[in-house]
């Protein structure tokens, strides 16, 4: 006998949350926004909305399937299921934070506030969770998933990580990071920069497209669900011995690209999780990739 599934909620902490956690009581939150020109009142709406949001679904979850709830601090340390319905409760950043956990488990995006969030991977409203969640579980899933293109970094020590925005290879405080950068068709130049983004489609919208717009790019940035990537190599410094030749292109299915670090120190970190960094130091070599993996993301 199969076990029913488990609806797992993702959430984070709200500003609120984190204010009283600094300032110990309401009073002296309120104290600190207003020497600062806020009001207590904005932040205080933006936590009702998601304790209301969470609410609703967890209202919604139907009542044989069994039960989880994760704060995205303890997104390293939690055990995901295969059987698991992720549903994210807040912003569209959480979704990518909660993706490189993940293998194959259908993810629902709740939006608690409208206003602030785009909503493009968190597109639902929390009355619509209890449908979401039944089409989630059911056996007719496939029909309304979107397959979103991941990222992958293997390094050559068998560290690996993933990321459904972007991998940034680079100085833990982008500082000068000094490396060889090695393209697919095996052309490769010596480095130094404030570090190599390279991106999907879903992250073509965020920080690789700042880079895109501000160089005038003339490449073609992948859509979501394109077996595509983009890569940037940010603010290359030409010297005698490194170039500026190799800063932007993309790659397909089965194309790498490498780079073989020549500083102390570097990391590579997926979607902004710093926290979560692979440690690179001289000699060793991180080949970015598309994932096989890819994000189902319930439409």
């Amino acid at each position: 006998m199969s076990l029913a599934p488990r609806a797992v909620l993702v959430h984070r902490h709200t500003e609120l949350d984190e204010l009283l956690a600094r300032h110990g009581t309401r009073g002296q939150a309120a104290f600190f926004l207003s020497t600062r020109g806020r009001s207590i009142d904005e932040v205080e709406a933006r936590h009702a909305a998601q304790r209301e949001a969470m609410a609703a679904v967890t209202a919604a979850i139907p009542l044989p399937w069994r039960r989880g709830t994760v704060e995205r601090a303890d997104l390293p340390r939690f055990l995901f299921a295969p059987d698991d319905v992720i549903v994210v409760v807040g912003q569209d950043g959480l979704v990518a934070n909660v993706a490189k956990y993940l293998d194959g488990q259908p993810v629902v995006g709740i939006n608690p506030d409208p206003s602030r969030n785009p909503g493009i991977l968190v597109p639902h409203a929390p009355s619509a969770a209890g449908p979401l969640l039944e089409a989630a579980g059911g056996r007719a899933a496939e029909r309304h998933l979107a397959e979103l293109t991941r990222a992958e970094a293997v390094v050559d020590d068998g560290q690996h990580l993933l990321a459904l925005n972007e991998i940034y290879v680079g100085h833990a405080s982008h500082q000068t990071a000094r490396y060889t950068l090695r393209l697919p068709e095996d052309e490769a130049e010596s480095q130094a920069s404030s570090g190599v983004i390279v991106a999907t489609g879903t992250g073509a919208t965020g920080w690789c497209r700042s880079a895109w717009l501000e160089r005038h790019s003339s490449i073609s940035l992948p859509a979501p669900s394109d077996p595509a990537l983009a890569w940037f190599v940010r603010e290359a410094w030409p010297t005698p011995a490194t170039g500026t030749a190799l800063t932007e292109g993309t790659l397909t299915s089965g194309a790498r690209l490498g780079v073989t670090i020549e500083s102390d120190r570097l990391v590579a970190f997926g979607d902004g999780m710093e926290a979560d960094a692979l440690t690179l130091t001289w000699g060793q070599t991180v080949a970015v990739r598309i994932a096989e993996r890819r994000l189902r993301l319930l439409r």
